[in-house]
């Protein structure tokens, strides 16, 4: 299995904000029960879901934390020709303040209107920590893949200060990569999220991942990166790995 899959598969989960969560039934034992849930990346690479106490797959959970995440490309027209990912997980309830104020923070930004939700009713914050993982990039593209979660090296502090510049002082190169990429504009984007392949925007409730044309592992590779496509007449494809 090529690095290039891994990478594929990992690229899936970034481009995609909401996936299927089966659990292990409490109340029907035997039965998979499946829950859609929003989701984004936690400084690690995993998928970070907000949950209510009450809900059925929280129960289950909290019983079995075994489960799966099934994650497919959006709008396909044939779902069987596309990429669609099955991430089997260990679900881990975040109980440390620090760990749960650095989830909220990020979280906050994909999802705002989840921070009124969370701060009035039981919800918490839970990561997907990976056991292995089920890859189809198409027809006959089928790979098991052990590892594809890759940490984030600007969590914290300097992904906020990135992010806070870019939407106070650069709408305008934020409503061009938007233009570039040909996304839905009835809506000015918001940067949600910056890592080092790529980085999030978020338009209304929609959420969307653009690649940079070569990973960034610092602050100033990204403001290098950012200032390009600010002034780049197309996408620039993303360099092969």
């Amino acid at each position: 299995m090529s690095a290039e899959v891994a990478k594929n598969a990992r690229e899936l989960l970034l481009k995609e904000y909401r996936g299927v969560l089966s659990t292990h039934s409490k109340s029907m034992p035997g039965f998979p029960f499946g829950s859609v849930v929003p989701y984004c990346l936690d400084e690690q690479g995993r998928p970070l879901i907000l949950i209510s106490r009450i809900a059925q797959h929280t129960h289950n959970l909290q019983k079995d934390p075994k489960c799966s995440m099934l994650v497919g490309e959006r709008e396909a027209d044939d779902v069987q020709a596309v990429g669609r990912l099955t991430y089997l997980a260990h679900a881990q309830k975040l109980a440390e303040p620090a760990a749960i104020e650095a989830a909220a923070e990020r979280y906050y930004r994909y999802f705002p209107d989840s921070q009124n939700y969370h701060q009035a009713h039981d919800f918490d914050f839970w990561v997907l920590d990976p056991v292995r993982h089920r890859y189809i990039g198409g027809f006959g593209a089928i790979h098991w893949i052990d590892d594809l979660t890759l940490a984030n090296p600007f969590a914290g502090k300097a992904e906020i200060s990135m992010v806070e510049h870019m939407n106070s002082d650069h709408a305008k190169a934020i409503a061009h990569y938007v233009e570039l990429a040909g996304l839905p504009n009835s809506v000015p984007a918001q940067l949600a999220g910056i890592d080092s392949e790529g980085m999030h925007l978020r338009i209304g409730q929609a959420v969307y991942w653009l690649p940079f044309a070569a990973p960034c592992n610092t602050p100033t590779q990204v403001r290098e990166a950012l200032v390009s496509l600010a002034h780049a007449q197309s996408w620039a494809k993303k360099a092969q790995s």
